[in-house]
């Protein structure tokens, strides 16, 4: 397994499979905790690398920010209040996560516009070759304009229309209003009728 580099963090050449392993001998915790982490970490692993991709439209910053994020959870795991769904709380943890990331980096956010990614996450192989093209197409185009977004309406319309996690999921997520989710998902929806030239 690879080390963690001296800031903590896993090298992006990490595969989902090791990331976990590694994130969780880098800290200890007593026994039952880890193996609970474990568990809701493996179940929810791919759906945070989802809205990490949606967040970041770059597979290798997706992977980096859900192994962030997968490390900040277990070394606050002990703050988790287990009668709230776990996957609200590492979303808040991977939106608050990019946040931080923009704030540091606002180039990054004004230049990844003009980043890109070429294919869609895993293809079906079962599909026709022809499904498979329009697929990636239209996703390319898709994330496309979900990197046109500012950050709180891409947020909020992924949270609601990708993930779909309810309006007030969502606040809590976001740690605003349930009115101002509403707000965010309608213009970011119509924002991006008007990226994609849907009426």
């Amino acid at each position: 397994m690879k080390p963690l580099n001296p800031a903590g963090r896993l090298p992006s050449t990490v595969s989902a499979e090791e990331a976990l392993p590694q994130a969780l001998t880098s800290a200890h915790a007593a026994p039952e905790d880890r193996a609970l982490f474990e568990s809701l970490a493996e179940r929810h692993y791919r759906q945070a690398y989802h809205i990490a991709y949606r967040l970041t439209g770059s597979h290798a910053d997706a992977e980096d920010l859900t192994q962030e994020a997968m490390i900040r959870a277990y070394q606050s795991f002990h703050r988790y209040r287990r009668e709230l769904p776990f996957a609200n709380w590492l979303y808040r943890i991977i939106v608050n996560l990019h946040i931080d990331t923009l704030r540091r980096r606002p180039r990054a956010w004004i230049d990844s516009v003009d980043d890109l990614p070429g294919a869609s996450d895993l293809p079906d192989l079962e599909s026709d070759p022809a499904d498979r093209v329009i697929s990636r197409e239209l996703d390319a185009r898709l994330q496309q304009a979900l990197n046109q977004l500012s950050r709180e309406f891409r947020t909020a319309v992924v949270l609601c229309d990708v993930e779909g996690l309810s309006y007030e999921e969502i606040a809590e997520v976001m740690q605003c209003s349930i009115g101002t989710v509403r707000s965010r998902i309608h213009r970011g929806r119509n924002q991006l009728r008007r990226l994609l030239g849907v009426h």
